[in-house]
């Protein structure tokens, strides 16, 4: 079961390890953890449309943690949004494909982001705007654990349970890892969940690389009519290449030539 998708994520890897050793600087970690979460989204879950990306009916994605921009990246090429063959002028100064999206000249992208803390709020105008519209689709966001240290991310908790967007679906993307170091060492964020539940939020728990388990998480929030879900994706930062894998040294630095030779080579084999 999701074979397809499993492949999709797989590629995805290869795809930002690629891109950020041809880039020379970059994130590796938080990317290579979200993209099964992302894979799902794109490839399993949400209506959207290469073909048309300014479809007022599609679903929305607003990655709230910009600077795994590589994931999106490659999630959207995959999907037809734009040439697989563009993603290796990431942070090219000529490149549309800079370190953090850019709604305006990225087809398939929603919100700008890279400023962390702000994703959620966005996503919720989003969600509210729908509603306003009498349109159906659903808004997803996608948070890195550090970045819900920011204050911002509550007020907007608490105004997503205020106006009961249940067409808003976030995501904890739960590495346990941020620039400094372990979260908890940094500043803890937990209980995530607790804390969610308190402002109001439906809340669920997955392993973040279950294909299965992001799906049915999805189609349970779906389900969810009053309140917003937020699921926690337990997830491992630098996710399918071994040397990188819960290692806080590679947030955000990019792997050279033969430290990229040696990830290909697991994530192919």
């Amino acid at each position: 079961m999701h074979r397809d998708v499993k492949d999709i994520a797989k590629q995805m890897r290869v795809d930002i390890i690629e891109m950020l050793a041809a880039a020379g600087s970059g994130h590796p970690g938080g990317s290579l953890s979200a993209c099964d979460i992302l894979a799902v989204l794109y490839f399993e879950k949400m209506n959207v449309d290469p073909s048309n990306p300014e479809d007022p009916d599609r679903d929305r994605l607003v990655l709230a943690k910009g600077h795994a921009a590589p994931a999106l990246y490659a999630a959207l090429a995959e999907k037809g949004f734009f040439p697989r063959k563009d993603l290796i002028t990431l942070r090219k100064s000529s490149s549309y494909l800079q370190g953090h999206p850019n709604m305006n000249i990225i087809p398939g992208v929603d919100m700008s982001t890279g400023s962390l803390g702000q994703g959620l709020s966005v996503a919720n105008g989003m969600a509210l705007a729908g509603r306003l519209d009498a349109r159906d689709y659903y808004v997803y966001c996608v948070m890195g654990d550090g970045e819900i240290q920011e204050g911002q991310v509550w007020e907007a908790a608490m105004s997503a349970a205020h106006y009961g967007l249940d067409h808003l679906i976030a995501f904890v993307d739960h590495n346990h890892l941020q620039i400094d170091g372990n979260n908890d060492e940094v500043m803890t964020v937990n209980p995530i969940e607790d804390k969610f539940r308190a402002f109001g939020w439906h809340v669920l728990t997955i392993d973040g690389h279950d294909y299965d388990a992001i799906s049915d998480a999805v189609e349970t929030a779906k389900a969810t009519k009053g309140k917003p879900t937020l699921i926690v994706a337990e997830t491992v930062k630098g996710k399918g290449v071994s040397f990188m894998e819960n290692q806080v040294g590679w947030h955000g630095v990019a792997p050279n030539a033969e430290q990229a030779e040696k990830a290909l080579a697991e994530l192919r084999a």
